[in-house]
């Protein structure tokens, strides 16, 4: 996860940027699941993957630097650069369908 502490009155944009930002995380081996979540002067970038030899693996690779390269947030947007949290599922539950 990446938090992110959005300025006031500045979190449509940065809602935009991300909506138009071409990800390229689709084709990654080992990535899972991608959420922007979004509360109160907040936004988390929530990424799930395979394995953490995987996310290393993106983080290191051109597909990362194009998708991040261009990803530029407009001057005033957020409050300092992202802060970084990495996790290994510890527990997991899943809801049924029905």
């Amino acid at each position: 996860m990446n938090r992110f502490r959005i300025a006031a009155g500045r979190e449509e944009t940065f809602l935009r940027v991300w909506r138009e930002r071409e990800s390229r995380l689709g084709s990654v081996p080992g990535f899972l699941r991608f959420r922007l979540l979004a509360g109160e002067g907040r936004c988390i970038s929530y990424s799930e993957w395979r394995s953490r030899a995987d996310f290393v693996a993106w983080t290191e690779s051109d597909a990362f630097t194009k998708a991040h390269g261009k990803s530029r947030m407009p001057e005033g947007t957020v409050m300092g650069p992202p802060e970084f949290e990495g996790y290994e599922v510890a527990q997991e539950q899943v809801g049924s369908s029905s």
